[in-house]
């Protein structure tokens, strides 16, 4: 069978304060799943060739648009998204454009139904995956890795996760210097007041308004006098010495270290918990934002901010970072699963995991560091392998799922075709079967990269937030006032990650510009919120997928799917073809010009299908499976 050569893209000013500000003043009485880049590619995938000329009438950038505007300098049509993304910087800000009469375009007869010529007369090669069977390991293979001796399984492959007893290289190194270390017993009691304080603050109600009547210097020095003199209440309250020391000293940089161990102990904690600090977690960065500047930095007397505190960092300072080469890591860092295994190979994995948890604790600890610290780092990177799992695996499910129900080329039921039209059903997008088909399986691919590198990602927003340098502003964006902010970290590395995730599916259907720090995304905080968010819309879909054939087992609910769907796989069929086609059709947002199929816009998307479930015929399916919503427990 031939092979085609995928073509791959390559991709406020503030008066200053003479004034002192000291604790003194505020405590008296004046805060990899691929798509195989080797199968053969039909035109219905939109490859970007220079063999291949562009659909006539259609924006020449994203392909799945009409041109709109078309610009004399380029030479080429865009649609009206495209061209603004395409000329908003340098010097294309000065290319003349014109409007186009818009007329629908044809796109030619072999592209109508997403089956080219050449897909109908070549048959598709077997992409089914090959299970790898993992024997379970003894104990004397945990010997020998321990012993340095041989094991019997292969090498890693560079940049996948190590596989139990296999070498570990220097995965665990890079890993770990953006793991966050779990909060220990001390902490997660300053972790509550911290919380408190946060919440009967109003923080951003009294700093982030227009016309409050006094200057934004004077409202941020006199929003941290009100959470610092909470925050010493509470630890009185919790810690009397501690406490004590705090109204006895009555200066800011005799502690310091204090204030600022409070504050990073709260954005450590949010990391390795998105679930958690939903409401107080923005006044705390925000709070924190502000006081980066130099005026509130100038009363102060100090810094509220320190760096955070990783897995890497603790280890590099006690000299026991070669703890994260050793080959026993992954054992002791091993996720444990029940699911058709007997109670036996649970325990014995268990064993095993606790005994070399015991072996390198052992093993690295050392004047200042002791084995329970050890303990502590390994659970973390074993709190990262959780959050993988709760986070990313669900992207990897999806993409299982259209693999195994849908062909990439060929439509095999009419009433399964994921082929969408804009103005039908609230699409804005115009796709056949393979088109929608690769759009899908590159936004789920992209979606897996970025959760992959969440932990990354979340340390360059805070950067970016926390930067001296790089001022915000506040604007209406359409939902309030916002912080808008320029994020340069963060999207160079969404650039970094969304040109692996092109090269992983090998083409590009759509828009490929990413909005930071714009009336859509107006800073790294609403931009890193939003992408961990993506597991609250696809594991509840998977957990009713996967459920499905558990409640037909009764025969009432039996009689109820086959006469509405047929069957089993007619319903999941139904569901998965619903979502694959209106969960990314450039629906959702408040205009014609936002959303699309931009970065930004397919996940849009995939909201403003949830809101829509419960007109769905299928939604008794997801109530019968014990979904109770999108933001609830599963």
């Amino acid at each position: 069978m031939s092979q085609t050569e995928n073509g791959k893209q390559e991709p406020p000013e503030v008066p200053s304060e003479g004034t002192t500000f000291s604790l003194e003043n505020i405590l008296g009485d004046n805060h990899d799943a691929e798509l195989d880049a080797s199968s053969t590619v039909a035109e219905g995938w939109d490859e970007e060739s220079v063999d291949r000329p562009n659909t006539e009438g259609y924006c020449v950038e994203c392909e799945d648009q009409p041109a709109q505007v078309g610009c004399d300098d380029c030479q080429d049509n865009y649609c009206e998204v495209c061209f603004a993304a395409q000329h908003r910087k340098g010097t294309r800000r000065k290319h003349v454009s014109k409007p186009l009469a818009v007329h629908p375009p044809r796109k030619p007869p072999n592209e109508q139904n997403g089956d080219s010529t050449e897909a109908r007369e070549e048959e598709k090669t077997n992409e089914g995956d090959e299970d790898v069977d993992m024997s379970d390991e003894s104990d004397m293979e945990l010997d020998r890795v321990g012993t340095g001796l041989p094991t019997s399984l292969v090498k890693n492959a560079l940049g996948t996760q190590p596989a139990v007893g296999s070498k570990v290289g220097d995965w665990f190194v890079e890993r770990s210097k953006y793991i966050p270390l779990r909060l220990s017993l001390g902490e997660r009691k300053y972790l509550r007041l911290l919380d408190a304080a946060l919440q009967v603050s109003e923080y951003t109600d009294k700093i982030d308004t227009i016309g409050f009547g006094l200057s934004k210097t004077k409202r941020i020095v006199s929003q941290i006098r009100e959470l610092c003199a909470i925050l010493s209440g509470l630890v009185l309250s919790a810690d009397y010495k501690l406490g004590q020391s705090l109204f006895t000293d009555r200066d800011f940089e005799k502690n310091e270290h204090f204030f600022q161990d409070i504050f990073e102990l709260g954005r450590r904690h949010k990391i390795m918990n998105p679930d958690k600090m939903r409401t107080t977690y923005g006044k705390l960065i925000y709070l924190l934002q502000d006081s980066q500047s130099p005026e509130v930095k100038d009363m102060l007397n100090f810094t509220c901010v320190k760096p955070i505190k990783t897995v890497y960092s603790v280890l590099e300072e006690h000299g026991a970072a070669g703890l994260l080469r050793d080959d026993l890591i992954t054992y002791a860092t091993m996720e444990i699963y029940s699911d058709g295994r007997t109670r036996r190979e649970v325990q014995k994995d268990i064993k095993t995991k606790e005994r070399a948890i015991e072996i390198l604790s052992a093993r690295y600890q050392c004047d200042g560091l002791s084995q329970e610290k050890v303990r502590q780092c390994l659970y973390s990177i074993g709190d990262n392998h959780a959050f993988l799992r709760t986070n990313r695996d669900p992207c990897d499910r999806m993409i299982a799922y259209l693999k195994q129900f849908f062909h990439p080329t060929q439509v095999t039921s009419p009433k399964h075709s994921l082929a969408i039209r804009s103005g039908r059903g609230g699409a804005r997008l115009s796709h056949d079967h393979a088109k929608q088909y690769a759009y899908v399986l590159q936004s789920l691919t992209l979606w897996r990269e970025i959760l992959h590198d969440m932990f990354r990602l979340w340390s360059l927003t805070e950067q970016d937030l926390l930067s001296e340098v790089v001022p915000y502003r506040l604007r209406d964006t359409g939902q309030g006032l916002n912080r808008v902010q320029a994020a340069p970290k963060t999207l160079r590395m969404m650039h970094t990650i969304l040109q692996r995730a092109q090269h992983s599916v090998g083409s590009w259907v759509g828009s490929s510009a990413i909005h930071m720090g714009d009336h859509n995304v107006p800073n790294a905080l609403m931009f890193i919120d939003k992408y961990s968010q993506i597991y609250r819309i696809l594991l509840p879909i998977c957990n009713t997928l996967h459920h499905i054939p558990t409640i037909t087992e009764k025969p009432a609910l039996r009689s109820y799917v086959d006469d509405e769907f047929g069957s089993d796989e007619g319903c999941i069929l139904e569901i998965l073809t619903d979502f694959f086609r209106h969960g990314f059709d450039g629906s959702g947002a408040d205009n014609f010009f936002d959303a699309g199929s931009c970065i930004d816009g397919r996940l849009t998307s995939a909201w403003n299908w949830c809101a829509q479930l419960e007109k769905k015929r299928y939604f008794p399916v997801f109530l019968l499976t014990g979904f109770v919503g999108f933001d609830g427990e599963w």
